[in-house]
């Protein structure tokens, strides 16, 4: 987007449909993989994600300091924003994808990428009204 799209609004909207993206990468790649032998699930970190494609490297979103005595918010987590669980298995062969539970976080994401469409929809049909 250019010019006058570059709106803070449309900007964090575009980078959490890039972070939905990238979960539904994720979470496809545990699904293809339910019948690995040690296979371990992955997730991403929606917070750590978002703060990374927002330009804070330290993967938390940055709070807005408008006066000294402020305190300044706390960042952690992994950059990428991809965790894998290491801790659990769901099966003797050491996997720990459970077909239920990664077809719910897929539906969850479907819903939250269809709301971050329906809100830039809203944004644009705003701009759209300003202009005529």
């Amino acid at each position: 987007m250019a010019g006058w799209l570059d709106g803070q609004v449309l900007n964090v909207l575009q980078k959490g449909l890039e972070s939905s993206s990238l979960r539904q990468q994720v979470l496809s790649n545990n699904v293809a993989n339910i019948d690995t032998p040690n296979f371990k699930r992955s997730d991403v970190d929606f917070q750590a994600v978002l703060g990374a494609a927002l330009g804070d490297k330290s993967g938390g979103l940055a709070l807005k300091l408008t006066s000294p005595q402020h305190i300044s918010g706390v960042a952690d987590g992994n950059s990428s924003g991809i965790v894998t669980d290491q801790t659990t298995s769901m099966r003797n062969d050491g996997n720990n994808v459970d077909v239920d539970q990664e077809m719910s976080n897929v539906a969850e994401n479907g819903l939250y990428y269809n709301s971050l469409t329906q809100a830039i929809s809203l944004q644009l049909s705003l701009l759209k009204m300003a202009i005529k």
